[in-house]
Parts: structure tokens; C-alpha cells; sequence
């Protein structure tokens, strides 16, 4: 007889049976009953390989501390430009302001969501789309793109300027309350919209959402400036004033990151990607008018290989990657084989990297900066160093160690200077990007609320 659609008590006893009848499943439930389960499954072999000592290191600084916030990419990208900076001003601690650039990505986010709505404004309620841009109107999470534009228009000031705030810090509560009011706010302009309000009434309407928006983010962060008096004490104690400066002239003076120079390279072997292919994100954004996310998507092997070759540069590089899959948080470790399931629950985990992708068991969720690379004999790499933006209490004084193989896994996006690339890829960057659909896995370290 053909197995059964419902799960029938004869077939309940048969899996009971068969558990009993093997000692191991016993042990298995008497350690898992009573301990942590990455506790019991912790492979000691990994532990140990995961020491912290590098052939090629690029020097950091203390580590940041992104609270309870999503902002890794924006912390990712600022420690990036905190290095060229500490050089620049003889420092030996210093960060850029988180706070400043997420009053306007907030600021940004919020209008981009509102264009998103006028847009879509016949889209039935119901619909995917409608249901997707209503999931999360303005997270905290986003892309290296979205970094480059909010530098691009509103530059970079030091943290003592526009220090952190208890909501850039604790940010769900402001959330909550924007995502509230803009959520009103787009049911207002479509009922506009529906009543036959012109184009020029509606972005009328949304200039006086967008002064709430504004007053709402000033009152949880302070204003943020649009010039400051800049002075500081060196590493050698020596005094240095520079009077009064723009965020923009700031990061010309002092951070000199040339951002026109790099170019984001995704690695997502899945079928529905082909590599060497330009890729954007529909509805994916944080400002009207700003550069679209595009990524060019390569080989595991040529996306290793820019970042090897950027570090041994001397250049950080800010990557993406699913950060909750194999990872000790206290001890700081990214590997692969760091838990043996398998030998718990007596059963193989066998899906890959495409398989993870296709099935929603692996996107990107977070975002850090490469710091160093192991390379062996053969200028293999064997482990990465990760500045990671989670505060000092954890890994090396909040630097992880990665394996290659978690690397090759997980790891789903860079940030690389441009001449670390082929001509031929140089010339797939200029090219039109496919255009993926809103909920693509590939866009998912910028979904998060």
C-alpha cells in the first residue's frame, strides 16, 4: 500500500521504536535535555584552528558597538573611512558619527518610500509588492550603495560632534512610531490619488509628511549640523584647530575615500543569477536620485581573490554575509565546521550554498570588514580577520576569526576597489543591470526592520 497523506498512531510507534532502539538517540536526549545545544555540538577541532594570528594584517582601531540597531552596513562603512582618518588626524582612537548619517538615512528612507507609494499608487492592497514596501518603510538595515550615497550628499562628521543618541543606539521604538506615521501617510496620498489629486498636489502633501518626518527624527537624535568648529589633541598630545567645516569638507580634508573607484560584487551561484552579469534590486533604495544598488555577480573564485588582493594592499574591505550560521558570538568564530549536528541528531545536513539560497535558509544579515587574510604556502587563503561592530565583550576585543571554507559559504557580497578586475569585468560594470524582483534573497541585508 502507498504511504499515507496523514501521519497514522502505527507510524508514530514505528519512529518511537526505532528511537529507542538505538543507545546513541538516549545520550543524544539526555544532553540535549539539560544543555545548550551548540554546547554539546561544538567541534573542538575548530575551536582550536580558530587562533588569531595572520600573514597579512592591517592594524585597527577599538573596536565600535552598534548597540541595538541594524546599522552594520553604515558602522561597516564608516570604520572603513575612520582608518584614512585616524592617519590623517595622528589619532590613535577615533570614530566617525553613526548617528549623523542615520538621521538622514531615516530622513532619505522616508521620502523613498513615499516616491515607492506615489509610484504604486493603483497596486491592489493585497498584492505582494503593496504587502512588501508596507512590511518595513524605514529599517535601519542597508547596502554599500545606499552607504555611498549618504556620504555623497550629506559627507561625514567625527562622533564627538553628533554623538550617539538612546534611539540611534535602541532604535525599535523610533521605528515603531515612524514606521507608524509614514504606514498613515501612504494611505493618505492614495486616497489622494484615488480622488484624482494632481502630481503637484500630492508631492505637495508629502513635502509637510516629510517636515514631520524630520521633526519626529530631530526630537529622538538632535539636529544634525550643518557645519562645526573642528579641533583635537594628536597621539603625541599636540593641539590642531581648524575652525569651522562642513561634513563634505571634512571627508575631503580628512577621509579622501574615493568611492567612484570601488564596486560591489555579489558571489550567488544560483541558476536564476548568472555570473558575470550586472544585478539590481527593484524598490531597493534609500534616495530618490541616488545610484540604484548594482552588483556584479562572479565566481567564488575571482570574488576571493579581490579581497586577498585588497588586504595585502594594506586596504580593508567591507563585506556582507549571514552572520548567525556557524558562529560562536563570545569566542569570536566564523567556521564552517564549528557544529556537528550531524553527530547529534544522526542525520546528514548536506544542502550548499544554492540549495541555503534557493530554499530561504541562508541571505545576507549582516555586514563587516575584512582586516586580514592567512594565506598558506601556496597563497591559499586558510582564515580571515573580521572587525565586526558588536562591541569589545566579544571574539579578540571584538574581532573575529572566519575559515575560508565559511568565507566561500556564507560570505555573499564585497566591496573592492576596481582595479582589483579584469578588463572584462570592468567592462560588465558598465553594462544595463537585470533587474530582480523586490523580495530577491540577494537584497535581503537592507529588508531588515
Amino acid at each position: 500500500m502507498p504511504a499515507s497523506r496523514d501521519i497514522k498512531p502505527e507510524q508514530v510507534r514505528g519512529f518511537e521504536e526505532a528511537f529507542r532502539a538505538d543507545p546513541r538517540n538516549r545520550l543524544a536526549r539526555n544532553a540535549a535535555t539539560v544543555n545548550p545545544l551548540n554546547k554539546i555540538v561544538q567541534n573542538r577541532e575548530s575551536v582550536i584552528a580558530s587562533e588569531h594570528t595572520f600573514s597579512h594584517l592591517i592594524e585597527g582601531l577599538p573596536i565600535t558597538n552598534q548597540k541595538k540597531s541594524g546599522r552594520c552596513w553604515m558602522f561597516a562603512g564608516l570604520n572603513l573611512f575612520r582608518l584614512e582618518a585616524a592617519k590623517n588626524l595622528k589619532l590613535k582612537e577615533f570614530e566617525l558619527s553613526q548617528a549623523y548619517l542615520m538621521f538622514f538615512d531615516k530622513l532619505e528612507k522616508a521620502n523613498y518610500f513615499l516616491e515607492n507609494i506615489l509610484e504604486t499608487a493603483d497596486e491592489p492592497l493585497g498584492s505582494r509588492l503593496f504587502m512588501h514596501l508596507m512590511n518595513a518603510p524605514i529599517p535601519d538595515a542597508g547596502q554599500w550603495d545606499m552607504f555611498v550615497n549618504l556620504v555623497r550628499k550629506y559627507g561625514v562628521i567625527p562622533k564627538v560632534i553628533m554623538p550617539e543618541t538612546e534611539s540611534s543606539s535602541t532604535t525599535w521604538p523610533m521605528n515603531k512610531v515612524l514606521s507608524a506615521k509614514l504606514r498613515e501617510y501612504a494611505a493618505e496620498l492614495r486616497k489622494m490619488h484615488k480622488k484624482g489629486s494632481s502630481e503637484g498636489d500630492l508631492r505637495t502633501r508629502k513635502s509637510k509628511m516629510l517636515e514631520v518626518v524630520y521633526r519626529m527624527l530631530a526630537i529622538h537624535m538632535g539636529e544634525p549640523p550643518s557645519a562645526f568648529n573642528w579641533q583635537w589633541r594628536d597621539k603625541d598630545n599636540k593641539f590642531h584647530r581648524d575652525g569651522v567645516i562642513t561634513p563634505h569638507e571634512f571627508y575631503e580634508k580628512y577621509v579622501k575615500f574615493d568611492m567612484d573607484s570601488t564596486a560591489c560584487l555579489i558571489n550567488c551561484p544560483t541558476q536564476d543569477k548568472p555570473f558575470n552579469k550586472m544585478y539590481t534590486i527593484e524598490y531597493l533604495g534609500n534616495m530618490v536620485g541616488g545610484d540604484i544598488i548594482r552588483y556584479l555577480n562572479v565566481d567564488i573564485d575571482t570574488f576571493k581573490k579581490a579581497a586577498v588582493n585588497m588586504i595585502a594592499d594594506g586596504k580593508p574591505v567591507w563585506f556582507g554575509c549571514d552572520v548567525g550560521k556557524m558562529i560562536d558570538r563570545d569566542a569570536g568564530i566564523l567556521n564552517d565546521q564549528l557544529y556537528d549536528y550531524g553527530l547529534l541528531y544522526n542525520t546528514e545536513f548536506k544542502a550548499d550554498k544554492v540549495e541555503r539560497v534557493d530554499y530561504g535558509h541562508s541571505v545576507m544579515t549582516h555586514a563587516m570588514v575584512l582586516t586580514g587574510v592567512d594565506l598558506d604556502e601556496d597563497n591559499k587563503p586558510v582564515k580571515w580577520r573580521v572587525e565586526n561592530s558588536w562591541g569589545d565583550k566579544v571574539g579578540d576585543k571584538g574581532y573575529f576569526v572566519m575559515s575560508d571554507a565559511w568565507f566561500e559559504g556564507y560570505t555573499y557580497e564585497i566591496a573592492v576597489e576596481k582595479k582589483y578586475l579584469s578588463k572584462e569585468l570592468l567592462e560588465v560594470l558598465e553594462t544595463e543591470p537585470v533587474r530582480l524582483p523586490p523580495w530577491d534573497p540577494m537584497g535581503a541585508l537592507a529588508f531588515t526592520p
